[in-house]
């Protein structure tokens, strides 16, 4: 069986901080992960050649035939043909940058131990289409095309669970219900875009939704939630209050009133009630977010963006965020007023000021949070937050007096 190795590439470095926690293929865009997209296309297993303190975690596998894949690139029909036909020694280039390889066992081997694998044979990508992720932005923006192609990907030759009649549906046809799942007395238009409600999740009465729209295994959206396309909750989360075109990776709450607008947030995040979120700026100009590997604001070319919040981190109640804010791994957000437009990780505070949030507070914070999923914070989770906490320390800088 051929393996499918998606490694990281200097893209990684644009997608912080979501990327600090996790390899560029376990982003969720549209229903599924880059990972699951592969896996699901090409019916092969999937692993990383990703950073060294996430390489235990995210391991590689490899064999006699072996495709080495760009994690920021996802499948699609034309370039998963392309794939399939690829001779070893050729390689997919979009401009200068590598989409796609195929590779023995030996040239595999010598490419994990950076030694000359030869040549390889360039074939120029740029009239085939398949999205890609190069910017934090992209998560939201392209989610809507992503949607569409997994669930078509997903509901293919099945058919849905029923529909209680006590819900008002339009576009039943683009509606998609796993088994286990609880809808009552909610309005569904999917018109606009596919709707796909996953295994064992549950909406809540009163609950109003505008596809494209998709929730994970086990999420939950209560009582009177209005949700716009096109919108993702990952698996296990729980959401209440107004939420725009954002993308929630999994395991992460907005449980009250309060608005979340073309954003993106990581695992176990939680926005306190009444959270709201600016994804407009009052002058309408161009949104810029922090980008960690230029140390500065990059412009976005667009005017709609929210925030993007690392895994782990949390607001309290009435919590205000400007539009364009960037916020670390482990940070707890409080306090009146607006705070600034870039949180590093392990910040605790807000527009009064941040203070460090000591690593033992953290973790036993982490051990607790997923313990009431059934999950287990491990040895390997530890270890990675142990060395992103040094490795994000030049960006807390109150710590150096």
């Amino acid at each position: 069986m051929a393996n499918i190795i998606l490694f990281d590439s200097e893209v990684r470095e644009n997608l912080l901080p979501l990327t600090y926690t996790r390899p560029v293929g376990e982003i969720r865009v549209g229903i599924m992960t880059i990972r699951e997209k592969w896996e699901k296309t090409m019916k092969a297993k999937v692993s990383y050649i990703t950073q060294d303190y996430l390489a235990e975690k995210y391991a590689i596998d490899y064999g006699n035939e072996n495709f080495i894949i760009n994690g920021s690139a996802m499948p699609s029909p034309q370039l998963c043909q392309l794939i399939r036909q690829m001779e070893y020694g050729e390689a997919f280039l979009l401009g200068e940058e590598l989409i796609a390889a195929k590779m023995d066992e030996r040239q595999f081997e010598r490419l994990i131990h950076d030694q000359d694998i030869g040549e390889l044979k360039g074939i120029d990508l740029e009239d085939t289409e398949f999205l890609k992720i190069n910017h934090l932005w992209d998560i939201f923006q392209l989610n809507g095309a992503a949607l569409e192609a997994d669930f078509e990907l997903i509901t293919k030759g099945r058919e849905s669970a029923p529909i209680s009649e006590t819900n008002q549906v339009l576009g039943r046809e683009n509606v998609f219900v796993e088994p286990g799942a609880k809808i009552e007395c909610s309005v569904i238009n999917a018109t606009t875009g596919p709707v796909y409600i996953g295994r064992n999740s549950e909406i809540m009465e009163g609950s109003l939704i505008r596809g494209s729209f998709a929730m994970g295994e086990g999420s939950v959206l209560k009582m009177g939630a209005k949700v716009y396309g096109a919108t993702t909750l990952g698996p296990f989360c729980k959401i209440g209050g107004e939420v725009n075109n954002s993308v929630l990776q999994g395991f992460a709450n907005k449980g009250h009133d309060g608005y979340l607008g073309n954003s993106v947030l990581g695992e176990w995040c939680n926005l306190g009630a009444g959270t709201s979120i600016s994804n407009l700026k009052n002058n309408y100009e161009e949104v810029k977010l922090w980008n960690y590997s230029l140390g500065r604001f990059e412009k976005t070319s667009t005017q709609f963006c929210g925030v993007i919040m690392g895994d782990h981190s949390k607001t309290a109640i009435n919590t205000i965020l400007n539009t364009g804010t960037v916020i670390g791994v482990s940070t707890n957000i409080f306090g009146p007023g607006f705070p600034r437009n870039f949180i590093p990780s392990f910040a605790w505070g807000g527009n009064h000021g941040f203070k460090t949030y000591a690593t033992d507070k953290a973790f036993a914070t982490m051990e607790r949070v997923m313990e009431r999923r059934k999950m287990e914070f491990s040895i390997g989770d530890r270890l990675i937050m142990l060395r992103l906490f040094e490795d994000t320390g030049e960006h807390r800088r109150w710590e150096k007096g």
